[in-house]
């Protein structure tokens, strides 16, 4: 099992409970709250750490109970924080959460801590097989640590999430893409099928692309083979919330591990299914056992 680092945000999630999801202009009333770790580097670590990796966090958070909070999180999934940085300055994100009875939900989220997250330094990367970012920390971040990361001999996985447009360099300084549907097609400019905008982004990656699409599963596309398609295991649904968080963080733990692509793609879309019965982002992770029991 290979060493992953997770370069990326953590977040206190509030998640509300409503009958149905709001309309602009209109206020309606919860019907539960709950709260919860979160963000989306921090879950992409936990999910990853439970599906049998060993994973190293860098993160920024501030000195609050949040930020501690974070650091027993960690602690108690066996994930590597010595290179989390805690801002005095600035609180740790937050995330509002709505999620309705049919398990949609609606995120609104204020990065505080960790939009000053600064790239570490190389040996970070020391012996590391993959390292993961996301697009809730800068940008310019994530663009130094995987060029550290590469000339390490790591590769890199970019989940360009939230949906964004991606600088040039980003792009060229990630091996593995992995975006859902709404994000592939706003990358590509353009609708379709999964497997087309799969396609379409493969050329761009050294590596290639997944393109996750909930119920229908997760596709990848690489430079010298045609796309391959992963169907997910139907489920019944409670909560969506941190579903793309572990298809990402049991992908990578299978990659790490020496999987290919499509077996790793198993995994992912495995957890992701698993983690959509249960409410909220930690509590639904799925541990490597669960995956497996599941066809994973």
């Amino acid at each position: 099992m290979g060493r992953i680092v997770v370069i990326g945000s953590y977040n206190r999630d509030t998640v509300l409970r409503v009958a149905r999801l709001p309309q602009p202009g209109e206020t309606m009333a919860a019907i539960g709250m709950a709260r919860f770790h979160g963000g989306k580097g921090s879950n992409q670590a936990v999910a990853a750490a439970r599906s049998g990796a060993q994973v190293a966090m860098v993160a920024a958070i501030g000195a609050d109970a949040a930020g501690q909070g974070a650091l027993d999180l960690w602690s108690a999934e066996g994930i590597d924080a010595r290179r989390v940085a805690r801002d005095g300055a600035l609180p740790t994100g937050e995330a509002m959460i709505l999620v309705d009875d049919a398990g949609e939900n609606e995120i609104v989220v204020l990065a505080g801590a960790n939009a000053a997250l600064a790239a570490p330094p190389r040996e970070a990367f020391d012996g590391a097989a993959l390292v993961v970012a996301q697009l809730e920390t800068p940008v310019a971040t994530t663009e130094a640590a995987f060029a550290a990361a590469r000339d390490m001999g790591a590769t890199t996985l970019l989940n360009a999430a939230p949906a964004q447009a991606l600088p040039a360099n980003l792009v060229a300084a990630t091996d593995i893409l992995v975006v859902n549907e709404t994000e592939a097609a706003r990358l590509v400019a353009g609708a379709g099928a999964p497997a087309v905008l799969a396609a379409a982004l493969a050329p761009r990656l050294r590596g290639g692309v997944v393109v996750t699409a909930g119920a229908a599963g997760a596709i990848w596309a690489g430079h010298d083979a045609s796309p391959v398609t992963v169907p997910a295991p139907m489920v019944a649904v409670v909560d969506s919330t941190g579903a793309g968080d572990a298809f990402i963080g049991a992908f990578a733990a299978a990659l790490a591990a020496g999987l290919d692509p499509a077996a790793a793609m198993r995994r992912g879309v495995v957890a992701g299914a698993l983690a959509c019965g249960k409410a909220g982002a930690v509590p639904s992770l799925p541990d490597l056992a669960g995956i497996l029991a599941a066809g994973g």
